[in-house]
């Protein structure tokens, strides 16, 4: 089997590389597994050394690597630029905190002595998406190796330049051979994976489908396990709200890496007091952006990752416009690329599937709504729980409402993000575990209580 990478703005052929057999993994398993006693016996202060060499590499490096990320899967060059220096911060973060993360907490009890010691478990098997190639493997690996894990990735199979060029970073940084390893393999060899026991934990970022059936794989063999699936985020506008603050930030929410993101702002729930102004305004900001070539610092939003996934919007539009919907669209065609034009829709009633799906695109539907209670509804009302925002110009009342959203993140006057200092994940088929700040680096750990009796 063959992986290839295909540009999506020039619709050429990227790389070819030869797709390894079960048999090959095995081998590298192996080798990965016997790294494993070397890695873990280091100090974590020794490990982190390693880490903070990473973020220097990824800093000297940032504009090969973002060029990669852009030929492989369209992303504007900009925000490639950025998603590199978020690794690089990320890498900063845990050089600096591990140490204090992983130390021995002391309990007080009847014993002489009794603390819980934080010990790493092996070999963690990441399965990473496309969409952030190369900070959805940061935010995976670095907490990981940090404990003292190894670890294995299975990267998306359109990427697989930047999971060599990920692999050369932590190369270059000196980590031992076999510490973090590339496996370039298809989803069904990475379950059989799984399924043989080869692995101490599992990290996947994906969608429900991908999760479900990892989930029960995961589970029937006992191994500890995050996911991180998708997302149809609420922004919720209220009556006494900033409507021109929402609004640009409510454009540069949804259309973040051309719409392509679980933590993308996807349903705009706007109570109706205000509702005819954050459309208005909401247009206005969109026709700002430039659609184009990704390569050009000035573009907003670029091709989509794949052929398909323009086939699957328009779907998503026209089930909009058979219901009642009247999208506003602006850009220009585009001869070549894998171009989907950004839609604002309005009136957008919640049948519609733009308003109940996971819509990984530059597609923005606007929900009408007459108080918090419907407000709340509405944002409830998927099976998704990852990300959420609400804006009013009353802080305490955005906090009361905040707490009513089934979420794992909600950001009051601004736009849910993942940061390495704060916890991430979601609820309900949002996901299971979190990722980042202490609590992401404990979730392939051993948490070990020992006793000491006097």
């Amino acid at each position: 089997m063959k992986l290839k990478s295909v540009n999506p703005y020039t619709e050429e052929l990227n790389w070819t590389y030869d797709a390894l057999s079960f048999k090959d993994c095995e081998q590298q398993i192996e080798l990965s597994r016997a790294a494993f006693p070397g890695w873990s016996a280091l100090s974590v202060e020794e490990r982190a050394m390693y880490i903070a060499r990473a973020a220097h590499v990824l800093r000297q490096n940032k504009p090969v690597y973002a060029e990669v990320i852009t030929k492989e899967m369209g992303k504007p060059i900009r925000g490639a630029l950025a998603e590199v220096e978020k690794c690089a911060k990320g890498c900063d973060y845990y050089a600096e905190h591990a140490a204090e993360f992983l130390k021995d907490e002391p309990v007080e009890t009847e014993a002489g002595k009794s603390y819980i010691t934080f010990e790493p478990l092996g070999v963690i098997f990441g399965i990473m998406p496309w969409n952030f190639p190369f900070w959805q493997v940061f935010r995976f690996a670095v907490p990981a190796l940090a404990a003292g894990n190894v670890c294995l990735l299975k990267h998306a199979s359109n990427v697989p330049g930047s999971a060599l060029e990920i692999l050369k970073v932590f190369l270059e940084a000196g980590l031992p051979e076999n510490v973090f390893k590339v496996l370039l393999i298809d989803s069904k060899t990475a379950m059989k994976i799984i399924d043989e026991d080869l692995v101490d934990g599992v990290s996947l970022t994906g969608s429900v489908a991908a999760g479900s059936a990892v989930g029960e794989l995961a589970g029937k063999k006992i191994k500890p396990l995050v996911l991180e699936l998708g997302g149809s985020d609420p922004f919720i506008v209220l009556e006494d709200a900033d409507v021109d603050a929402a609004a640009r930030m409510a454009v540069k929410a949804r259309f973040i890496n051309s719409g392509q993101s679980c933590i993308a702002a996807k349903r705009f729930i706007v109570m109706e007091d205000v509702v005819v102004e954050f459309t208005e305004k909401f247009d206005k900001y969109m026709q700002q952006l430039k659609v184009g070539d990704p390569m050009d610092p000035e573009t907003d939003i670029g091709p989509m990752a794949k052929k398909e996934f323009v086939g699957e919007l328009e779907k998503v539009l026209k089930d909009a416009e058979k219901k009642g919907a009247e999208p506003k669209v602006h850009a220009a065609e585009h001869e070549k690329g894998f171009f989907f034009k950004p839609a604002l829709v309005p009136a957008a009633s919640t049948d519609m599937k733009v308003c109940s799906l996971e819509i990984f695109g530059p597609i923005a539907p606007v929900i009408t709504v007459k108080d918090e209670d419907e407000a709340v509804e509405v944002a409830n009302s998927t099976e998704f729980g990852l990300g959420a925002a609400v804006w009013s110009g009353d802080p305490e009342r955005a906090e009361r409402l905040a707490k009513r959203i089934r979420s794992g993140l909600v950001a009051i006057n601004g736009m849910a993000k993942s940061d390495p200092r704060l916890p991430f994940g979601g609820v309900k088929k949002s996901g299971v575990g979190r990722e980042l700040s202490h609590y992401g680096l404990k979730e392939f750990v051993n948490i070990k209580t020992v006793v000491v009796n006097k």
